[in-house]
């Protein structure tokens, strides 16, 4: 394993974190269990012989069983030994409370350290920004929660760049702590979208730890086109595509295609799988510290997926899947989301 400084925290991370979401995850309209309790621990065990130490949760992952599973798991481990890092926004704590107010924020942060069976995070994201209530009153009570000892980063998640921005600056101007971290939506296939947020984090040397960095798995490359201009596809069975219903709109497109296209060329020059040069596009990215976060199903899967620390990109290779989103007049191609 290898490991990298994330960024202004001074932390120590793995390069590839290992993310939670699919921990007690139930589909609704199939009963399917993504990831039960046997299965997580195994998981996290296979991470941690592996020598990762950087995980991902929030309070709402498996309505609250992916923390209960890592709290279960911390308890045999020495907590000091991994970076464990929540979200809050949502609330697991009342129905009545989906916000950042001071009284949403620190009830959240009490309960996930009760199911995490914790007596900080390493790292909280603001899971979204709160538009009804002031930043500064979210920040200060963020900025009480690091001095109590509850928590020691703070970080934001999905948001539009100017309310990244929003944040640094009031944090700044208050003497609050301020973001170090940021967890968007960012992968080979969607770039342009979130490049003003990008922009943001390179200018205010924030870490970025993307979610979904194989576009839901799209680009390991299981998936096959269907048809000459549709965005239909041919999945294997029990995969995102037939679970999900969002898939096809949120993952797959004509950019898509064509960014696969071209990893699985290097894939192919490099004996190493699409997976593999997703992530490490990633990790190479020049301009800001990357660590993805991977949801693998199986031990073959995060295997798979911890080895891109093994394989480099040239710098041509690594153009070539930036320039795969345009056509050959230099047109964007299209993407859903």
């Amino acid at each position: 394993m290898d490991y990298v400084r994330l960024g202004e925290t001074g932390l120590e991370v793995s390069t590839i974190a290992l993310g939670t979401w699919r921990f007690g995850m139930e589909h609704e309209e199939t009963g399917v269990v993504e990831t039960g309790k046997n299965e997580a621990h195994e998981m996290l065990d296979a991470y941690a012989e592996r020598e990762g130490n950087f995980i991902d949760t929030a309070n709402g992952y498996g309505d609250g069983d992916s923390e209960r599973w890592i709290g279960d798991w911390l308890t045999e481990r020495e907590r000091e030994d991994y970076v464990v890092a929540s979200k809050c926004y949502w609330s697991k704590e009342s129905r009545f409370q989906e916000n950042l107010s001071r009284k949403n924020v620190r009830a959240e942060v009490e309960g996930s350290l009760e199911r995490l069976n914790t007596d900080y995070l390493d790292i909280l994201y603001l899971h979204r920004f709160d538009d009804d209530t002031p930043i500064e009153r979210t920040l200060r009570t963020l900025d009480d929660l690091i001095t109590e000892g509850k928590i020691q980063h703070i970080g934001l998640s999905t948001a539009d760049a100017w309310k990244l921005m929003k944040g640094v600056l009031t944090a700044d101007l208050n003497n609050f702590e301020r973001f170090t971290v940021t967890q968007p939506l960012f992968h080979a296939a969607y770039y342009e979208d979130v490049a003003e947020y990008l922009t943001v984090c390179s200018d205010q040397n924030l870490s970025v730890c993307p979610y979904s960095p194989l576009a839901g798995g799209f680009l390991t490359g299981k998936y096959e086109r269907v048809g000459d201009g549709s965005y239909d596809l041919d999945a294997p069975e029990n995969t995102r595509a037939q679970l999900d219903d969002r898939f096809l709109d949120f993952y797959v497109s004509e950019r898509g295609w064509h960014v696969l296209d071209k990893i699985r060329q290097i894939a192919t020059d490099l004996d190493a799988t699409p997976a593999q040069v997703a992530l490490r596009w990633l990790i190479d990215q020049p301009d800001f510290t990357c660590v993805p976060i991977i949801g693998a199903r199986t031990i073959d899967q995060l295997d798979d997926n911890l080895g891109a620390i093994d394989i480099s990109l040239t710098d041509e290779q690594f153009d070539a899947i930036f320039e795969a989103r345009y056509d050959e007049n230099g047109t964007l191609y299209e993407t859903n989301v």
